[in-house]
């Protein structure tokens, strides 16, 4: 989510949260956008923001990683509101029977958005 117009820049959806999930979305990201300045990515303490592809991966884009405090959902607000929001309005409202159902109504929600 981008802080400046609070766009979502991108997002990938999968069954597992994996280390590739976040790279490849990382990257999908800066293939859409052109960045201007210093790019700052922050996210919370997973294991997919600790492994060394990741650290690799912000070292040669010139990202600077930045991460919340263990235990505070209030450093990474910003996230945590669009997925609260995500879940209430959307998710939460139907009865998902497979994952390509979940992901084209994530799609479309967050080409709403």
């Amino acid at each position: 989510r981008d802080l400046y117009d609070n766009s979502i820049v991108a997002y990938k959806t999968a069954t597992s949260q994996t280390v590739n999930l976040v790279l490849d979305t990382v990257r999908l990201a800066l293939k859409k956008e052109k960045v201007a300045g210093e790019l700052q990515l922050h996210s919370d303490q997973g294991f997919q923001y600790t492994s060394q592809a990741y650290f690799n991966l912000t070292k040669e884009y010139g990202i600077t990683p930045s991460m919340s405090r263990r235990g505070n959902c209030y450093d990474n607000a910003m996230a945590e509101n669009f997925f609260g929001i995500l879940k209430t309005e959307c998710i939460y409202r139907q009865k998902l029977k497979t994952f390509q159902q979940a992901n084209d109504l994530i799609d479309e929600y967050i080409h709403f958005y």
